[in-house]
């Protein structure tokens, strides 16, 4: 009877642990996004930001899971309090998108995102992904698909300034003590 007990603290202390990182993970994209952000001239009022590079760290270091919800709600939520109301469904998904792609390649082939070669193919390969969301999307909203192709420059950018920015982060970060350990 102890050990059953034991394993339901064990089971109840991890989904807490998760659910809290999770959060972290996500409060880290939205702040990342604002901290930053700025307006292109060209496309439908893009933006290039930080947010990219925290949600490719989140899904390269936590995997697929949370790199999802912590894209997703994080710069869902900052389109929702950034005034960006209208294309908070598209970055939910968009986002959502992108950051399970960046951990479901991280972690391949028994790797926890720890082979740079496997974290810049899932970033390069999620890209083009929520590009084509947003272009959809866009698509869509303006009932025009040559405009959202303004937009293409911009969101290359962002995912470019996004990679550089998380691999070398990714990488020193696995190198402490919390990531050497297995878990």
């Amino acid at each position: 009877m102890q050990n059953i007990q034991n394993q339901s603290y064990t089971n109840t202390r991890t989904k807490t642990f998760d659910l809290v990182l999770t959060a972290i993970l996500a409060t880290l994209v939205l702040v990342s996004t604002m901290f930053i952000n700025i307006k292109l001239p060209i496309g439908q009022g893009g933006l290039i930001h930080l947010g990219t590079s925290m949600l490719f760290i989140s899904a390269i270091l936590f995997g697929p899971k949370k790199g999802a919800l912590a894209g997703a709600i994080g710069m869902g939520l900052f389109d929702l309090v950034g005034g960006w109301v209208i294309w908070a469904p598209i970055t939910i998904v968009a986002r959502a998108l992108q950051g399970f792609i960046v951990g479901k390649i991280a972690w391949s082939m028994g790797h926890r995102g720890d082979n740079i070669r496997f974290n810049i193919l899932g970033a390069v390969i999620s890209m083009p992904v929520m590009m084509a969301v947003y272009y959809v999307g866009q698509g869509f909203m303006y009932n025009n698909w040559v405009a959202p192709l303004a937009s293409v420059p911009g969101d290359i950018i962002q995912n470019v300034v996004g990679l550089l920015i998380a691999i070398p982060v990714c990488v020193v970060l696995k190198k402490t003590p919390y990531f050497r350990k297995k878990f």
